[in-house]
């Protein structure tokens, strides 16, 4: 879905991921924490923009498939010397997930270009996933007067210039004193998920408690990313916390239900095949 200046629309900004199975070779997910919450954006019908950087290798049709059966236009794509990013995933029975091995690629040297800047600064709402320049981006829309901007905290450190915090607390913790500190630090609101316990939020006075969906666990690959593009497609659209939660949590439950981060067609977990060089008149004779 191409992003229009009527309406509402979205930038993502941050990480892509080739996901590949331990268990099944036969197919590669696109994947990574921004990417997936791009993805599942255009899924809900909001207009987005996924702005982040791939190698010119095979591994980059695979995350360039994933944008395009989307219907996300690859314009914002950069292409960086070196490889496109690469998580090996192991699943354990019941569905969590281990990460055997990331190799982030050319995602770990991306920031955008100045062409980029003025697009993200023109979006209702940004998002960043894992990048490591976050601060100085969040820094960087401050500064052009930019509003609403979240970011998922579990990948990308820093809170100032922050509109929304995503954190994740895992189950048995206390979610609701790590939101308190997060608003101590001058976040407006902190969304705290918790796994089978439900997510929480906090602005500083009212406290909002959303309870995990039931769902049948197959992969818990991107439910995080998916309940904060849950949140996210709510809010901007108008929609209250409250409500932004429980959409959250019923996306979140959707993304168990499948492997990957969101559900692949089959035309986009193909791999890519290699290409055959081309002999030299050497090897012709």
């Amino acid at each position: 879905m191409t992003a229009s200046t009527s309406t509402p629309w979205v930038a993502v900004v941050g990480d892509n991921t080739v996901d590949r199975y331990l268990a099944d070779s036969t197919v590669e997910y696109s994947g990574g924490n921004a990417f997936n919450v791009a993805v599942q954006l255009a899924r809900l019908g909001v207009p987005v923009r996924y702005f982040g950087a791939v190698a010119d290798d095979p591994d980059a049709r695979i995350i360039e498939r994933g944008l395009a059966v989307n219907g996300i236009p690859a314009d914002d794509l950069a292409v960086l010397p070196g490889e496109t990013a690469v998580t090996v995933i192991r699943l354990l029975p019941g569905g969590d997930r281990v990460f055997e091995r990331e190799d982030f690629g050319v995602t770990a040297d991306y920031f955008p270009d100045e062409a980029a800047l003025e697009a993200i600064a023109s979006a209702a709402w940004v998002h960043l996933g894992m990048l490591p320049r976050a601060s100085e981006l969040r820094a960087e829309l401050a500064r052009r007067g930019k509003g609403r901007v979240s970011q998922d905290c579990a990948v990308s450190s820093g809170l100032d210039h922050l509109d929304v915090a995503f954190l994740s607390a895992g189950e048995g913790t206390d979610a609701a004193a790590i939101a308190a500190a997060t608003v101590a630090e001058g976040v407006p609101l902190v969304v705290v998920t918790r796994g089978a316990e439900g997510a929480l939020a906090f602005d500083g006075e009212a406290t909002w408690l959303q309870r995990a969906m039931p769902t049948t666990v197959v992969d818990t690959t991107g439910a995080g990313d998916s309940f904060i593009a849950g949140f996210i497609a709510l809010r901007v659209g108008g929609g209250d916390v409250g409500d932004a939660l429980a959409a959250g949590a019923a996306h979140a439950a959707e993304a168990c239900t499948h492997p990957a981060g969101w559900p692949h067609p089959a035309e986009a977990t193909a791999p890519t095949p290699t290409p055959t060089p081309t002999p030299t008149p050497e090897e012709t004779r």
